[in-house]
């Protein structure tokens, strides 16, 4: 079974290096991408178009979305019975001490800067893979 990913970011550029940085995993993954906070809550919620998506067994999210910021969309996400337990790691431009606070408060379960060299950013993605899917043990669903 693969481990499913739900990357909530705006920026293409961060999509696509991000699935660049998963391809060539050695654990199977299902990256599933949406562009806002609203559609994050309504995909973890299954909703609307998402009726059919799989719960992810992760969440990268970026703080600074369009329509629903991710502080709101973690805030939410800690505050559901049934989302809770999935692990919401922060991947992120913030370097703000007042933003990596607010995550924690909110609840994330890891907060990671993104890096703007290439080679930085994918070894972050190896570094939070390696981490989430072999080191730790994830909840059932």
């Amino acid at each position: 079974m693969p481990i499913e990913i739900l990357l909530v970011e705006d920026n293409p550029g961060d999509v696509r290096l991000t699935q660049i940085a998963l391809e060539d995993s050695k654990i199977s993954v299902n990256l599933n991408v949406v562009v806002d906070g609203v559609e994050a809550i309504a995909f973890l919620r299954k909703q609307e178009n998402y009726t059919q998506v799989p719960t992810p067994n992760i969440i990268l999210l970026d703080l600074n979305l369009p329509r629903k910021d991710g502080r709101e969309v973690l805030e939410e996400i800690k505050a559901d019975h049934t989302l809770k337990r999935i692990p919401v790691v922060v991947l992120t431009t913030s370097r703000a001490e007042e933003d990596v606070l607010k995550a924690y408060n909110l609840c994330a379960n890891c907060y990671v800067t993104k890096p703007v060299d290439f080679d930085q950013f994918v070894k972050i993605v190896h570094s939070i893979e390696n981490f989430w899917f072999t080191v730790v043990k994830l909840p059932p669903e």
